[in-house]
């Protein structure tokens, strides 16, 4: 299983709008500068970040991009899930308008289970990782927080 460049891009852009949290909006040129991304491809990944309420933005000369919560309220598993959808490694797990799908063979499937253990796991990860964390003191980051199991 492999995260697509977009997820990968929107994480560091993030990263960067974190780091500047407090310094007003950045334009997307900066991030894209700063980051080594296209800035056309970082233009369609801030409409999804920005759609799903992540980023909010200002116009004008001194205008950009800005986080829309605080660093320590934004985990990875929301920036995923805004580019990405849902996790789900195997199609049968995908939702489908609100509810779990179901396979014509899901009562008699012997490999569902790590199917849904492995979504599980991912999800957990991902959202025990926030924001506050990428761009924190080096003996504070990437450790899942205390009620996030």
């Amino acid at each position: 299983m492999k995260l697509s460049a977009r997820v990968e891009y929107g994480v560091r852009a993030m990263s960067v709008l974190a780091l500047h949290d407090r310094s007003g909006p950045l334009s997307l040129r900066e991030i894209a500068r700063s980051e080594q991304i296209s800035f056309q491809f970082l233009e369609q990944i801030f409409l999804d970040l920005r759609r799903a309420g992540l980023v909010g933005s200002v116009r004008g000369a001194k205008g950009g991009y800005y986080l829309a919560l605080p660093p320590g309220e934004i985990n990875v598993g929301d920036i995923v899930r805004a580019l990405e959808g849902p996790i789900t490694p195997v199609d049968c797990l995908a939702g489908h308008q609100g509810r779990e799908a179901r396979c014509h063979r899901s009562e008699a499937c012997r490999t569902r289970h790590v199917w849904e253990k492995l979504r599980d796991r991912i999800n957990e990860v991902l959202d025990g990782v926030y924001l506050d964390e990428l761009i924190g003191p080096a003996e504070g980051r990437l450790m899942v927080r205390a009620g996030n199991h």
